[in-house]
């Protein structure tokens, strides 16, 4: 039992169904998945690649329908609002880490953290100082007013996280964040990860292909034929 067990729901995928038309055929990727991550708990989404890892992602991120079921995040029931509505609850409540960072190349990395505080609303000095906070955390100090052509590829992945972050989300969603990294640099950044969710109580859903990394964290589902398990 995870140790998270008593505490509040942050993410509950209920009867969750997602398919493709492929010509006369039917692709079911997702066959009525079950999964609740509560506060504080760090959970490892395993499978093969094509077993609908980055599907499973998109739709706990809102970022894609499911045919069938629910998503509810922080309490509120999430696929049936509109895009206004899923761009607040995305903006407000959930955090992305990707496998490629995704930063904007003509921004530094203090930069990069600035401008999602700022479109949430939040004034450029206060975003600025937990921009700042965010990445001396991250061992980034020196390098804050890099542009990310000039940052290694583990520290352009520390930018991303803090990216990710910024908004003091409560649900992470990551899709193998250190997949594009060597392993040495892959393990400090997934420590330094960890360490962070850990420490700011969020829930985290976290798709990787390295057995090790999923060891780490507090509990694995694996998804398996359209079908989620624990592992």
């Amino acid at each position: 039992m995870s140790k998270a067990s008593g505490a509040p729901a942050v993410l509950t995928l209920a009867g969750v169904a997602r398919n493709f038309p492929q010509g006369r055929d039917v692709l079911h990727v997702l066959r009525g998945v079950d999964l609740t991550i509560r506060e504080g708990e760090i959970v490892a989404l395993v499978g093969p690649s094509g077993s609908g890892k980055s599907t499973l992602l998109h739709i706990a991120g809102l970022l894609e329908k499911p045919n069938e079921g629910t998503v509810t995040i922080a309490g509120e029931v999430g696929q049936n609002l509109d895009d206004n509505g899923r761009t607040r609850i995305r903006r407000e409540a959930i955090g992305f880490v990707y496998q490629y960072h995704h930063l904007l190349p003509e921004f530094s990395a203090v930069e990069n953290v600035v401008i999602p505080q700022i479109i949430s609303g939040l004034g450029r000095p206060q975003a600025r100082e937990r921009a700042e906070q965010l990445l001396e955390l991250l061992g980034l100090k020196a390098r804050a007013g890099h542009r990310p052509g000039k940052l290694s590829g583990g520290e352009q992945q520390r930018v991303a996280i803090a990216r990710a972050l910024a908004n003091a989300p409560k649900l992470l969603l990551a899709d193998e964040p250190t997949g594009n990294l060597d392993p040495e640099t892959a393990g400090t950044v997934f420590a330094v990860l960890l360490d962070l969710v850990r420490k700011a109580g969020l829930a985290a859903l976290v798709a990787t292909h390295n057995p090790e990394l999923a060891s780490r964290m507090d509990r694995t589902v694996r998804l398996e034929g359209g079908r989620l398990i624990e592992a």
